[in-house]
């Protein structure tokens, strides 16, 4: 059991929570059951090290099997090695150490999607996530994060997915331009939320949801500058019914990719 939480592997560990740590190693932290789980069931070759408290692998006799199944070994620590690891305060028994793989944006588009999501300069790590895990419900094909939004690998954008990180090809790094040119080349729509934009109501009554589709959604403080509104085919709002000031931005996307979800399965 691995119990000195100043040991350096312990610390090796607990420096993923750094970007520059992950971009050294190509490695990021993955913590929780439900992450761990899903990341036994959907990737196992991705995990590099398993750590468990005794305690948590008895509560979770699944993920034991889902280990032993995948022949991934779990390494016993204490309590307060878990703690010393992980970046979050309640890591619920289990750390893993996983190898980072982003989807390339070509092989994106060369697999034909129909609905996918583009993060351009999203920075709150828990929007990101919640993007993502609400991509992966609504069917989407694919996520794209461009500009400067947030690392993908960012421990609060990896537990905000929930283990949708593992279920849908994710990219990163690219240009908006570049995936607007290359959604347009394979067919997709590109539409952005944006308060300036259509009323997504009329939109959809228009039927143009029903199109192959890739959504824009821009920074939470900012929204898409209107140089990258010129971009897109169209700029689509969601209207306010009730007193509130504004949505959240995953709040906000999440109407949007299942509204476009809706009109392609209808």
């Amino acid at each position: 059991m691995l119990d000195n939480p100043r040991s350096p592997r312990v610390r090796a560990v607990a420096k993923l929570a750094k970007k520059g740590a992950r971009s050294e190693t190509g490695l990021f932290l993955l913590e929780g059951p439900q992450a761990v789980s899903e990341a036994l069931t959907f990737s196992p070759h991705l995990l590099v090290e398993l750590f468990a408290t005794p305690t948590a692998l008895e509560r979770y006799a699944d993920i034991a099997q889902a280990a032993a199944d995948a022949e991934v070994e779990v390494e016993f620590v204490t309590e307060q090695v878990l703690d010393a690891m992980a970046d979050t305060v309640t890591p619920q028994g289990f750390v893993a150490v996983c190898r980072q793989f982003p989807t390339a944006v070509k092989d994106i588009f060369a697999a034909g999607p129909r609905l996918i999501a583009v993060l351009e300069e999203v920075r709150d790590p828990g929007n990101a996530g919640t993007i993502i895990r609400a991509a992966d419900a609504a069917g989407a094909d694919a996520v794209i994060l461009t500009g400067r939004s947030v690392d993908l690998y960012n421990p609060k954008v990896v537990r905000s997915t929930t283990g949708s990180l593992f279920h849908l090809p994710v990219a990163m790094e690219a240009t908006l331009l570049d995936v607007v040119e290359r959604a347009r080349a394979a067919g997709l729509q590109t539409l952005a939320a944006d308060i300036k934009g259509d009323d997504l109501l009329d939109v959809r009554t228009a039927g143009l949801l029903a199109a192959p589709t890739a959504w824009v959604f821009g920074n939470e403080a900012r929204g898409l500058p209107d140089e990258y509104l010129g971009l897109v085919d169209r700029a689509v709002s969601l209207p306010i019914y009730g007193q509130a000031e504004s949505l959240n931005l995953a709040t906000a996307a999440s109407v949007c990719l299942y509204e476009s979800a809706f009109a392609l399965r209808s």
